[in-house]
Parts: structure tokens; C-alpha cells; sequence
């Protein structure tokens, strides 16, 4: 296997709602406008996509019953603690819910979480050591 994740998939509740959030309140460019059943995201070297949550458990074949934390986070690294403090604020603004503020971390860092309106998690770093891009 090429060590390459190509499409991050969230089983979204609300597809219009969820597009609206990432398009209208993150900023991200919708790849195709006029899609209703799926919606993708182009980023650097990843697709996001949002597809609706009981279609995705449907195709993999399980329940979409279960709560609790999932174990999974995506993260976005920026190149300073502003950026990282405007972007937080930027998400809030547009429905996200601030779970964690933004900090210095324990490894020399600086990252806060949000949950995005399905409540999957983001954390949101800039890491002085490390430049992912």
C-alpha cells in the first residue's frame, strides 16, 4: 500500500447543513455544486467528502446507533498561535461548537478543538517543530 490517505469521509446527519458549514462558514471549495447525494472537498493531498450518516453505515454495512468519544480526530496545522486563534473563532461563528480553547501544549505547541455540527472533532495546531503542508 502508497502511504496516502486520499478521501476523508464523514457521515454527516444533514447534508445541506454540513456543505453549509464547510463551504459557506470554513471556506472550503465544494468540487461540485451541483451534487445532492455526496459532496466533496478538494484540499492539499486529501478530499474531504460528507455523505449522509445512515447511507455510509448502510454501504459498510453497520448500525448507526453507538455514542462516545470514536477515537478519531482530524487536524488542521497552521503556521502561528493567531492563526490557529482565528480559525477556533471563525468555526464557532460559523456553528461549530468550541469544545477545548486553544493552549500551549505539553509538547511545545499551541492547539485548541472544536466539534464541527455532527460533533466530529477537529483540533486545530501550530506545532513550532513540525510543518505539515
Amino acid at each position: 500500500m502508497e502511504p496516502r490517505i486520499s478521501i476523508v469521509t464523514l457521515g454527516v446527519s444533514d447534508l445541506s447543513r454540513s456543505v453549509a458549514f464547510y463551504r459557506d462558514g470554513l471556506g472550503l471549495t465544494l468540487y461540485d455544486e451541483n451534487t445532492e447525494s455526496i459532496a466533496f472537498f478538494q484540499n492539499k493531498g486529501t478530499w474531504l467528502a460528507l455523505y449522509p450518516l445512515d447511507a455510509l453505515a448502510a454501504d459498510v454495512g453497520i448500525p448507526t446507533e453507538g455514542s462516545g468519544f470514536s477515537g478519531v480526530i482530524l487536524a488542521h496545522n497552521l503556521r502561528s498561535k493567531e492563526e490557529v486563534d482565528e480559525l477556533l473563532e471563525v468555526a464557532v461563528e460559523a456553528g461549530a461548537t468550541l469544545v477545548k480553547p486553544a493552549q500551549d501544549t505539553f509538547w511545545g505547541g499551541y492547539s485548541g478543538y472544536f466539534s464541527d455540527p455532527d460533533g466530529y472533532l477537529w483540533e486545530i495546531a501550530w506545532n513550532p517543530f513540525f510543518w505539515i503542508e
